[in-house]
């Protein structure tokens, strides 16, 4: 039943932008105007659904006490900001290093034709971005994470003071390092956000905010494994 419950809120969610034009048309439109706000939105929504399908994954259940799904969408959508920022500086900065290295017109190619030649730009900006960036973000989710369990989940206490020195002591560096950032950054997220390059801009934070719910399912599974 839980499961169908679920189901249904998402239908209700997403359904609207598929099937009335006007409302897909007024999100592009806001999008545009507004692309900071909207990735604090898309990644507060699409990234904490990640969360909760992977609770489901390892406990069975879509929420339980001291969760906090209020804190983690808090979390993820600044950290949505934090990848929009990211993808404006990859995206420019990398291509502008292939043309120091000897590529012609890299800067023009990644928002042309799909050709060979977009797929390796794309590619590069995707590798630049997993290996200086994503270990970062995936590093201050799991210390944001931690916090998040240890006050109960609650917003008040989301908002005191934050041990870090103490919480990077209790990291599972093992999984962490093995799994999370050993596996799936080569294995998955590099792949996968080439194909998100190769994407025209105003699409791109959309479909890494959906990688985000990709991210919950990993997350769950490390802990799985772990067990």
């Amino acid at each position: 039943m839980k499961d169908i419950k679920f189901t249904l809120f998402l239908i209700l969610l997403f359904g609207p932008f598929i099937i009335f034009p006007s409302v897909f048309d007024f999100y592009m439109q806001f999008n545009i105007e507004h692309g900071l706000l909207m990735s604090f939105i898309k990644f507060a929504i699409l990234a904490t659904l990640g969360e909760v399908i992977g609770l489901r994954i390892r406990v069975g259940k879509y929420n339980e006490k001291g969760f906090g799904i209020i804190p983690r969408a808090m979390v993820w959508g600044v950290l949505g900001l934090s990848l929009k920022a990211a993808f404006d500086i990859f995206a420019s900065g990398t291509p502008l290093f292939l043309e120091n290295m000897g590529m012609k017109d890299a800067s023009l190619i990644i928002n042309g034709d799909l050709t060979p030649a977009k797929v390796l730009v794309s590619f590069s900006i995707s590798t630049a971005l997993n290996l200086f960036y994503a270990p970062v973000l995936m590093t201050v989710h799991k210390i944001t994470d931690l916090h998040i369990i240890n006050t109960g989940g609650s917003i008040k206490g989301f908002f005191t003071s934050m041990d870090v020195l103490s919480i990077l002591k209790k990291i599972d560096w093992d999984t962490h390092w093995n799994f999370i950032l050993k596996r799936t950054i080569p294995l998955f997220w590099i792949p996968a956000q080439t194909f998100t390059f190769l994407l025209p801009p105003e699409y791109r934070i959309l479909f890494a905010a959906f990688l985000g719910i990709v991210l919950g399912v990993l997350l769950a599974l490390a802990s799985l494994k772990k067990r």
